[in-house]
Order: structure tokens, then C-alpha cells, then sequence
């Protein structure tokens, strides 16, 4: 059996939330989008579906936090390299996302986040292959370096 991923998240525009996701090399499904929502396809097993605040409320009845005050979630992508985050990021900037935070490079793992116009946390990452393999801790030490998180 394969397992797809939906994830819901809110906007408040719903065309500027199908530009963003595009800008970064998405595509939109027509089939499942409407009014209401758009599909965003990340590949054959990942979607997001990105709601109007209005409607994300038909499914729940849980108040819809504001993603620009809080953080409800922080999904999190790889890459296969440094470079490739800087691209996806600086892709996302010229659309209208802002970097909430400075790079973080922990040896490792090398990574940034990237709110979407309406506060939704994308994060995007590398992370040396041999450190995924081996774990943080022991690839650090076979570097020589101190504990993950320190230089």
C-alpha cells in the first residue's frame, strides 16, 4: 500500500498562495482545485492542499490559528545539496516569502526556513549523507568536531 501525504494549510489569498507554490516548482492539480482550495502537487505522494481560512474551518472545530502569530506546524524538505536550499529560498523570497530566521549550519545539516505569504513555515535542508547514515553525533566526531549544534 502507498501512503500519500496531504497537508492542510490556510490562506488567506488564495491566488497569491498558488503563485507562491508555483514559484517554487509546484504545480497546481485542477482536478482538486477550486474556489475553496488548492492541490498543490510536491511530487507523486505529497500534497498540499491550501484551504481559504473559511473553508479549513468546515473541517474542524478547532479555532484556525493565524500562521503569521502562531505556529500550529514546520514541515521540513531536503535537498541534495547547500546550494539547492539557496535556490528554493531565493526562489520563495522573489515570490513574496520571507526568512524568518538567519541559516542555521550545524556541520551536518545545513538549513532555512521560509514562511509562505501567509506565515506558513517551510523549511528546507541538507543534510550531509554520511551524517543521515551514521547519525549527527558520531558523524561529528569523526570529523572532529565538538557536539551537533556547536562549531
Amino acid at each position: 500500500m502507498t501512503t500519500s501525504i496531504f497537508v492542510n494549510l490556510p490562506t488567506t489569498d488564495l491566488d497569491r498562495s498558488k503563485a507562491f507554490y508555483e514559484a517554487l516548482g509546484f504545480r497546481i492539480n485542477p482536478a482538486f482545485t477550486d474556489e475553496n482550495a488548492a492541490c498543490v502537487v510536491l511530487d507523486e505522494n505529497i500534497y498540499f492542499m491550501v484551504l481559504t481560512r473559511e473553508y479549513l474551518g468546515t473541517f474542524t472545530d478547532k479555532q484556525i490559528v493565524d500562521p503569521k502569530t502562531q505556529a500550529q506546524t514546520s514541515i521540513a524538505f531536503t535537498r541534495d545539496s547547500r546550494d539547492e536550499v539557496d535556490e528554493v529560498l531565493a526562489k520563495g523570497l522573489a515570490a513574496g516569502g520571507t526568512e524568518p530566521r538567519d541559516a542555521q549550519d550545524y556541520g551536518f545539516m545545513y538549513s532555512r526556513d521560509l514562511e509562505d505569504p501567509d506565515g506558513n513555515i517551510l523549511g528546507f535542508l541538507f543534510m550531509e549523507p554520511a551524517a543521515a547514515e551514521m547519525g549527527p553525533e558520531a558523524y561529528m566526531a569523526q570529523q572532529g568536531a565538538g557536539q551537533p549544534g556547536t562549531a
